[in-house]
């Protein structure tokens, strides 16, 4: 199959089976807004009895346009941070809209995308100190909410694909390590792994990764990705790094942009496209590249040795 090479911006290339439409290097402008004359999804609140909370808890569901009921869709389940809940890419990131406009243009597969409120607790408000120690525990907690109560009752309840190739997991900060942990942790249960600038709960890499060779031969897609100016890169980096180190295949995705939903509607922008089409996993190679960190060919921008120590922006960006 012919091969596309793909150009990460600021640190990473990597070969991938070409597909049908072009991959694009960021989100064009109008990619979060309405559009009238195209044929829109739904979102639903469910409610779902959670054994590991001991409480019926409530997340967000979308079905794509033309959702059929007759027809097994793929699931892909998108966390928020730990400031939020299930509504917080709704009312921050308009992910029906972008996902919406991506499936009138032809870019992203059909598929049910679920949000939940990954603090897995009785009150799981996002109200008071959001970081009590039971409050960050309680995003650990949610994988054994998603693993033993949410998905189950996403099967049960709509026509979903059941397999680990058809289900896939990303996620905002706190959410981008949830979905690291929890991902990479399960790869019998998710065959796409994202994680969009991701918070200090992600794990260290030789935890979320202790068997390379097989991470390799699992992995349908592990995307990174984060904004040069977000302090919390390191988190994101040393993933990478360790996965570069251990020939693991992923796109490690830099933008200009900081801990924000700009940086984080982009990548949902980017990763969704992905999905659940045909990737040769083993083909992919990972290498340091020359590209600018700006991601475009100009002579005004040096990629930073270490882009966490070196924040900057780029001369011909506006402030």
């Amino acid at each position: 199959m012919k091969k596309l090479l793909f150009t990460i911006a600021g640190i990473a290339l990597f070969s991938i089976s070409a597909f049908a439409q072009k991959i694009e290097k960021q989100a064009p402008q109008g990619f979060d807004q309405p559009r009238t004359g195209i044929s829109m999804g739904k979102l639903d609140t469910i409610r779902y009895e959670s054994k590991t909370v001991g409480a019926t808890r409530k997340a967000l569901v979308y079905t794509p346009p033309g959702y059929n009921k007759k027809t097994k869709y793929p699931v892909f389940y998108l966390l928020h941070g730990i400031g939020g809940d299930e509504k917080e890419w709704l009312n921050g990131g308009k992910p029906q809209v972008i996902l919406d406009n991506l499936f009138a243009e032809g870019k992203i597969k059909p598929m049910i995308v679920v949000m939940p409120n990954g603090r897995a607790m009785k009150d799981d408000r996002a109200v008071g100190n959001i970081f009590d120690r039971d409050k960050v525990e309680a995003f650990a907690t949610f994988e054994k909410d998603l693993l033993n109560d949410l998905i189950p009752y996403i099967e049960k309840t709509y026509p979903a694909l059941t397999d680990r190739e058809n289900r896939a997991i990303a996620g905002l900060s706190m959410g981008g390590g949830q979905s690291l942990n929890f991902g990479l942790g399960n790869l019998d249960k998710f065959a796409w792994v994202g994680g969009f600038s991701s918070a200090p709960n992600t794990k260290r890499p030789e935890e979320l990764v202790p068997n390379p060779a097989e991470a390799k031969k699992q992995l349908k897609l592990l995307w990174i990705s984060c904004g040069d100016n977000d302090g919390l890169i390191t988190f994101s980096k040393r993933t990478h790094d360790y996965l570069y180190k251990n020939e693991v295949p992923h796109v490690y995705y830099i933008e200009p942009g900081v801990h924000d939903f700009k940086v984080w509607k982009n990548g949902l922008y980017m990763f969704s496209q992905f999905l659940f089409k045909p990737v040769d996993v083993a083909s992919l190679a990972t290498v340091y590249g020359a590209r600018h960190a700006c991601g475009q060919q100009c002579a005004q921008c040096e990629v930073p040795a270490n882009p966490a120590r070196q924040p900057r922006r780029f001369p011909h960006e506006s402030a």
